[in-house]
């Protein structure tokens, strides 16, 4: 008969396990004579992961940190993630990283990536309704989908999380929704929202897309 086992608590494969993995891997990286094209083999067999990424920001923090003080956009950011958390949590996204006024998200699928963002901007909308300006919510995200290295529940890296980044902190605006070309690449023959080209792109993308939508 078959009995349920539970493993020893020193089986059990935690973050710090890949994280010594890691560090052994970039020691020998660094090593004089190293096969550095094996040892990046051996990286992306084992942290690499196919994600779509959204970085979120919200437009115009530092300025009405000095305007109204910190306790004020405390409460704005507060507000921010309890609209926007659930709104993640119900398109399948992780929320990875919180960093001040900044989420960064990860999909497994790139459709649900764009839907929430487009999901957050419209209750975005809702809330912001017969409010004060200085309590307003005006995010802007920026989506990217690719290869990436994700350490854990710790900390992803990759080029589409850098152009991600910059679309939605660097070149975000107000109400602005901007992917890379790999992100539109995936989205553009099954997404019920028009993308048109953006202004600017950033280093790391060939174009960079603006998502329209009804607010």
């Amino acid at each position: 008969m078959l009995t349920h086992v539970l493993l020893p608590d020193t089986h059990c494969v935690t973050y710090p396990a890949m994280q010594s993995r890691l560090n052994k891997l970039l020691s020998q990286r660094a090593a004089a004579g190293s096969d550095r094209e094996a040892i990046d083999a051996q990286i992306w067999d084992l942290y690499g992961e196919r994600w779509a990424v959204m970085f979120t920001d919200l437009a115009g923090f530092s300025r009405h940190v000095a305007s109204f003080g910190v306790t004020h956009f405390l409460q704005v950011i507060y507000e921010s993630f309890r609209i926007q958390i659930p709104i993640i949590e119900d398109h399948s996204g992780l929320l990875l990283k919180v960093e001040g006024d900044s989420m960064m998200v990860l999909f497994r699928r790139p459709q649900l990536a764009l839907q929430c963002a487009v999901a957050m901007q419209q209750a975005n909308t809702v809330y912001n309704k017969d409010r004060d300006d200085a309590e307003k919510l005006l995010l802007s995200i920026g989506l990217g989908y690719g290869d990436v290295l994700k350490f854990g529940d710790q900390d992803v890296y990759g080029s589409e999380v850098n152009v991600a980044c910059k679309l939605g902190e660097d070149l975000g605006r107000h109400w602005c929704i901007q992917c890379s070309q790999d992100f539109y690449d995936a989205v553009k023959g099954d997404s019920p929202f028009k993308l048109a080209k953006a202004k600017e792109t950033p280093l790391g993308t060939s174009q960079a897309w603006e998502v329209e939508y009804e607010r």
